[in-house]
């Protein structure tokens, strides 16, 4: 039997690990650090992840949960094949994918999350209050977003939902590159982590 891909308990998978469609997003290892960090997750944790695209959460989060159930929403057939993929290459078998839009396709879901964690979609507003009303009692929601019009709309939804132990952290990392003969630290674009519970 040959050794898994990933052999540690801990998460932080190498992005060139994972197989990509061109122009599908994906979270890069250390914004995925800190998403998961966010989402303090429990051994059975049952997680929505809405906008899942290389499907690399729901895989990383996935090792991390073996009791657990993860649930990519991803609306491209394509990309949730990649997901599929992805999770066959890592040896991940609790990861369900459902292909659709949200909040439209979560209505067939029949299990409520404790955790939520949503990474894209049209109207983070509506999604995140569709959401919000299946989130299990002490669960967590977070949404990411890379602009201030992104942040200013999930912190207001938060406030309107009377969300508890708000947090926003923004992502700021750098990383070693070779470019030509030299070596230059360069930039990977931040993100803003939005997370509040459900009391």
């Amino acid at each position: 039997m040959s050794e898994p891909i990933w052999s540690y308990v801990t998460p932080g998978i190498p992005d060139e690990l994972f197989d990509r469609l061109p122009g599908i997003p994906m979270s890069k290892c250390e914004t995925r650090l800190l998403i998961i960090g966010q989402l303090r997750l429990k051994a059975d944790s049952i997680l929505w992840d809405i906008g899942a695209g290389t499907g690399t959460i729901p895989i990383e989060t996935g090792l991390l949960c073996p009791k657990g159930k993860i649930v990519a929403i991803e609306r491209d057939e394509d990309v949730a094949g990649l997901i599929a993929k992805n999770c066959q290459k890592f040896g991940v078998n609790n990861v369900e994918i459902k292909i659709g839009s949200a909040p439209e396709c979560l209505t067939s879901l029949s299990t409520d999350p404790d955790r939520i964690c949503i990474e894209g979609g049209r109207s983070v507003s509506e999604i995140l209050e569709y959401c919000w009303e299946r989130l299990q009692n002490e669960g967590r929601a977070i949404a990411t977003t890379n602009s201030l019009e992104g942040l200013y709309a999930i912190s207001e939804s938060f406030a309107k939902l009377q969300a508890r132990n708000v947090e926003v952290v923004q992502s700021s990392v750098n990383r070693l590159e070779t470019r030509g003969n030299r070596q230059v630290f360069a930039a990977v674009s931040p993100m803003f982590i939005i997370s509040g519970e459900k009391i």
